[in-house]
Formats: structure tokens, C-alpha cells, sequence
């Protein structure tokens, strides 16, 4: 497993709970302190301070220092990397529905008609150039 993979299964594995999803979703907004981060939750300052530990630790958001702030920010370039990762097998995934589209379209249309090419005489299909 290289680098890359390892960094895509920590920032998958901190997105499977959902107040840390909801935490970046927050972020998506703007940046926001602990605090802030913490209102929407029923839980302790604690708790969403571990959750952002996790999301830091996946490289998915950071922090910074602001006089007596801690704004947590979130990495639009970490995101982005999960978003390729997902796209390239997405496009993968349409690309062979596309395929299966075809074949079907052309069971449904019944066998090709074959035509003589009015050019050299030999056998083509209808529709075919050369």
C-alpha cells in the first residue's frame, strides 16, 4: 500500500461518522473555532476537539492561531484529492454502462441488415462506411 492509499483510508475512514461530516460540511462555509464547531452537537468541547484531532490527523482540515482564536479551516485540496479518486472509478463505472447501453440498443434494433458496398461489391453492414 504507498502513501497515497494511506492517506485516502484515513480521510475516508475520519468521513464514516457523521458529526465529523458534518463538521466539514460546516467548514465548507468558512472557517470556525471549537466552539462554534461544538453548537450544532450534543456533545462535549471534548469530544468535537477529538473529532477535529481526527479530521487534522486525515489531513483534512487545520488550525491556526489567532490571538485568542483557533479557527479550524478546512483543506479544499484534500477534498478535491477524494473527489479524483471517486470520479476516475465513477467515469469507469458509466463508461461500461455506456458500453452495455450500446449492446442493448442493438439487441433491441435485431440483427444487421448486410448490404453489397455500391463501391467494390463485397459485403457490409447497413449503416457501415469505410
Amino acid at each position: 500500500m504507498n502513501e497515497t492509499d494511506v492517506a485516502l483510508d484515513r480521510a475516508f475512514a475520519a468521513l464514516a461518522d457523521p458529526i465529523r461530516r458534518a463538521i466539514i460540511a460546516r467548514l465548507s462555509r468558512g472557517s470556525a473555532t471549537l466552539g462554534e464547531l461544538a453548537e450544532p452537537f450534543a456533545i462535549t468541547l471534548q469530544a468535537v476537539s477529538k473529532h477535529i484531532s481526527v479530521l487534522e490527523d486525515a489531513g483534512l482540515v487545520w488550525r491556526t492561531r489567532e490571538a485568542q482564536r483557533k479557527p479550524v479551516h478546512l483543506d479544499a485540496a484534500a477534498l478535491e484529492r477524494l473527489t479524483s479518486w471517486i470520479d476516475r472509478y465513477r467515469l469507469e463505472a458509466e463508461a461500461a454502462y455506456r458500453r452495455l447501453d450500446a449492446v442493448i440498443a442493438a439487441a433491441a434494433a435485431g440483427p444487421p441488415r448486410i448490404t453489397d458496398d455500391p463501391g467494390t461489391g463485397s459485403p457490409r453492414r447497413e449503416g457501415e462506411t469505410r
